[in-house]
């Protein structure tokens, strides 16, 4: 069963929270991230990517960047900026994109539950990665960026954030940017803090959507805390680590597409020849297409879309892993044809979030970047958690989520 906690955020002050508040570390790079944060001494960038306080160019894996998170995070605390709960409470933190609202609720995990497999992963997680984040965690001693878990709706919990949601919230702006609506509520009532406990201690897994890297950096660095402590006792707040999680039904994977920058040799007409092996394919004109189901793809080549519709037999509808468009494309286009073997490494081929659009990959093509693009029919939730219970792991690059967890809202020490 899934174990919950509240905990004592650290929060902007209300008036400041649109300064301090930031995309998640890891969705641009250093130069954009200084970019953004320009005149704002209270951006949390300085904090979440403090590389942009040294001159251009410098290493942001560099110990010294590091500690000048650290140092950020102290002052950030000193000057005010940033101000802790007097009590544990847990929070409620509403996105809204195109006018649909996603409520979360934003509580602490729990180390364990993540080690024995009961929060759930659907990507591998690289080493260097992790160590990143390790350090980050450890020389902050909090976990100031969430992580973003899933988990099976239920109908009481969805009636408590409704009763929450109706009074008036903490924060609530518009990011500059995306345009992206946030806004966020605290949960004080001891009697709904108690009863959100319960109803998680019923649930037998949570699953992590987004943040798989931020997850595992979190969990062990509480284990090893735990396992460094002497005196452990096993109710330390480094027990715990910040998510955000979301009712499965409320959530929506967009799609994650694949440009490449070549045709492994092949003319056009000897690459389309090869696709009518497994595909049936169809020529859809200049006007942009989309995939249309399961199973359907959308290719765009030297100006033109077409549809793929995958044959009878080429798939395994009953296999969690077989039945995902990413194994069915990896397998039968860019591996078969292709021959790009390994999509974690091979230089030839590059992804792009549909937040960006199919115009995004027409525009790839038509620069002369990429050679080819193909656009993929979105996974769904259900076969994310199919994935996950069968202990699956997803090709790369399988999931897109939208929006991302704005950052800064809220931070939890380990302390």
């Amino acid at each position: 069963m899934a174990i919950i906690k509240p905990f004592k955020g650290i929060r902007p002050k209300k008036e400041l929270v649109e300064k301090i508040a930031s995309r998640p570390y890891d969705v641009l790079n250093s130069e954009e991230a200084r970019a953004e944060a320009a005149g704002n001494e209270m951006s949390l960038y300085h904090i979440i990517k403090p590389e942009i306080d040294f001159p251009v160019g410098t290493d942001e894996h560099d110990e010294k960047v590091y500690r000048k998170a650290a140092e950020n995070f102290e002052k950030f605390q000193k000057n005010g900026w940033l101000v802790q709960d007097g009590k544990e409470n847990y929070y409620v933190y509403a996105q809204t994109m195109n006018g649909k609202t996603q409520y979360g609720l934003v509580v602490c995990a729990y180390v364990d539950d993540y080690m024995t497999g009961k929060i759930k992963k659907h990507e591998l997680t690289r080493k260097d990665k992790e160590e990143d984040r390790m350090k980050h965690v450890r020389v902050n001693n909090a976990n100031i960026e969430p992580v973003f878990f899933a988990y099976p709706h239920n109908n009481e919990l969805d009636a408590i954030v409704k009763e929450v949601t109706k009074g008036k919230p903490e924060y609530d702006f518009v990011a500059p940017l995306d345009g992206f609506g946030h806004t966020f509520w605290l949960i004080e009532d001891e009697a709904k803090i108690k009863r959100i406990t319960e109803i998680f201690a019923t649930i037998p897994s949570l699953y992590i959507a987004d943040g798989h890297h931020r997850s595992a950096a979190a969990a062990l660095v509480g284990d090893e805390k735990r396992r460094q402590n002497p005196a452990h006792k096993g109710n330390e707040e480094y027990n715990y680590f910040m998510a955000v999680c979301f009712p499965d039904d409320q959530l929506t994977i967009i799609d994650y597409n694949r440009v490449v920058k070549d045709l492994n040799g092949l003319t056009d007409d000897q690459f389309i020849e090869k696709l009518k092996k497994n595909f049936d394919v169809e020529l859809k004109g200049k006007d942009i297409y989309k995939p249309s189901k399961l199973h359907n793809f959308s290719m765009y080549l030297s100006g033109n879309w077409y549809s793929l519709t995958a044959k009878a037999g080429t798939y395994d509808d009953k296999d969690p892993i077989g039945v995902l468009d990413v194994t069915v494309s990896s397998n039968l286009i860019l591996d078969e044809i292709l021959g790009i073997k390994d999509l974690r490494t091979d230089k030839r081929i590059d992804f792009v979030g549909g937040i960006r659009g199919l115009g995004e990959l027409k525009r790839r093509v038509d620069s002369g970047e990429m050679r080819v693009a193909f656009a993929l029919y979105p996974v769904s939730m259900q076969q994310l958690i199919d994935i996950a219970d069968t202990n699956n792991i997803m090709p790369p690059k399988t999931t897109w989520f939208e929006p991302k967890l704005r950052s800064g809202l809220v931070i939890h020490k380990l302390v």
